[in-house]
Order: C-alpha cells, then structure tokens, then sequence
C-alpha cells in the first residue's frame, strides 16, 4: 500500500492526464496541486511510482503518465462515484417519462442519451430474449394477405414480425389463431417454440406455425447498439488506434462477450490490457448492469 504522499502526487497525475491527455511533469504537480513538497521530492516520489510500476514515462525528457496499475490503484482505492447535476438529472427523467416504442428503438436512444451525458462513446447491450417468458401474444391483420404478430416479453421487450399470405385470411381466423397461440406460448421463451398442437383447423394452424417460425428468430443474435463513437476521434491522436477501437466496437459478439465477462469478475471498471482484446487496450470500459 502507498504512503499518503505517494498517493497524493499519484491521484494527481492521473487526474491531470485524464484532463489534458499529455505527459505530467513535477514540477506541473508540485505548483498545482495541493501537494505542499518540493519539485525535487515529487520528482523522487514519481521515480518510485514508475518503478514500482504504477507510472511510465514514455519519453526520457517528457513527464510520467499512468500505467493500468496506476489506473486500477486510482478506481479501487482513490476515485467515488460522481453525481449528475440537475440538469443532466432532468434529462434522464425526461427521457424515461417520454419512453415508449419497440426495446430496439429505446435501446438506441438510450446509448445516444449516455453518450451526450458522458462525452464518451457508449455501447447498450440488450436484454437476452431467450431468457424472457411470453406475457401476450397477438395476430393482428394489416390487409388481405398480410399480418403482424405482436409478442410482449416479460423483460419489457415487444416482439413484432411481419407475416405473408398466398391467400386472403378473414379476421376470424386472425382471433383464432391469436387464441391458440395464447395457449401454447405465455409462460415460455421464444426460441425453439415452433411446435404447437392441432386447432383442428387447418387454416389457424398454418397461421401459428408461421407465426411461432417468425418469433423463433428474434433475439437470436445479442443486441448492440453504440452512440457518441464519433467522440473516439478526439481520445486519441493516432488514427489507426480510433480505426481498430471503432471496428472492434462494430463486432457484436466481441462487444457482449467483453461487457459479460467484466460483469462476471464482478467488476464495474475494466483498464487496458484487462480486456483481454488488443484494439481496446488503450481504452478503459465503465460498465453497469440496468434492471428496469
């Protein structure tokens, strides 16, 4: 563990690099920061840190910036948690108040929202559909030969897929069928319900398995959606590092996988290298499960 000064002159140098993002000198720390030691004795201080790994110096005549160990040090022992301000507070109540549509769309709005919040690029991962159960499910006619399905799940999530016809269906075989999938699906997922017993009647029967077929694809793939990854050009100076983060953010898969696993850990802040992915380690990922 590190003394109080040690700890003092390392809190400030991160947080002065977050700021401005260039290399902290010692004298820089010793001038402006509550320090009350020499330039000299934070020089000798700063040594230590690098040498005991929590900075670098990534020039000879440049100052020292943070290493992930530095960074772990400062989340875990040096950093609380931040308040919105009113206003920022009146915008998510705002945005909740106003909520409505497809989980899709509100999930969207929901990474522009953190995004504009954080001025940091912001990546929502969507509940997992094939944990959630069937609260209501609906057929309802758009003309003669098409249809909508309309699933709620109990994760908040509204399911809808088109349904075509080669024939015009009545709007009594529409509540039919509407019925009879009531039946089979409330109280189970979606994925892999294609089976369903015989109405007795043929016409109702081929409007539930197109149905249930339709339903059965939704939530297959997790989804991702990312807003403010335009904000990834100013992080960084060298163009080829904001090309691979943005790629590696494109990667669905990569994305969910590396949110899970952090949340496994049992961390809520995960730095550089921690992440495991090469593109992502000059970046750190804030994560935070939502349970609405």
């Amino acid at each position: 563990m590190l003394d109080d000064r040690k700890t003092a002159i390392l809190r400030a140098v991160v947080q002065e690099y977050i700021g401005t993002g260039q290399p902290v000198g010692s004298s820089h720390i010793a001038n402006a920061h509550e320090i009350n030691v020499s330039s000299a004795t934070v020089r000798h201080e700063m040594a230590f840190l690098e040498q005991e790994g929590f900075l670098a110096q990534p020039h000879t005549s440049a100052g020292r910036i943070p290493t992930d160990q530095g960074y772990r040090f400062f989340v875990d022992h040096l950093s609380q948690p931040g308040q919105l301000d009113d206003l920022k507070v009146s915008q998510v109540r705002d945005f909740f108040n106003g909520a409505h549509g497809r989980m899709e769309e509100l999930l969207a709005r929901t990474s522009h929202l953190v995004a504009g919040l954080t001025n940091y690029a912001s990546v929502v991962v969507g509940p997992k559909v094939e944990r959630a159960e069937v609260r209501s499910v609906q057929v309802v006619g758009l003309s003669a030969r098409q249809a909508m399905v309309v699933a709620v799940m109990s994760n908040g999530a509204v399911e809808s897929e088109h349904l075509e016809f080669d024939s015009e269906i009545p709007e009594s075989r529409l509540l039919a069928a509407t019925v009879h999938l009531r039946q089979a699906m409330m109280g189970h997922g979606l994925s892999g319900s294609n089976d369903i017993s015989s109405s007795g009647d043929e016409g109702v029967d081929d409007i539930c398995r197109r149905a249930m077929l339709a339903l059965s694809h939704v939530g297959a793939d997790d989804s991702v959606y990312v807003g403010g990854a335009a904000s990834m050009a100013s992080a960084f100076d060298a163009v080829d590092v904001v090309r691979q983060v943005l790629q590696t953010l494109e990667q669905q898969y990569l994305v969910v996988t590396l949110v899970r696993d952090i949340l496994d850990r049992g961390l809520s802040v995960s730095i550089g290298a921690e992440h495991g992915i090469e593109p992502l380690a000059s970046c750190s990922v804030v994560v935070s499960p939502v349970v609405v």
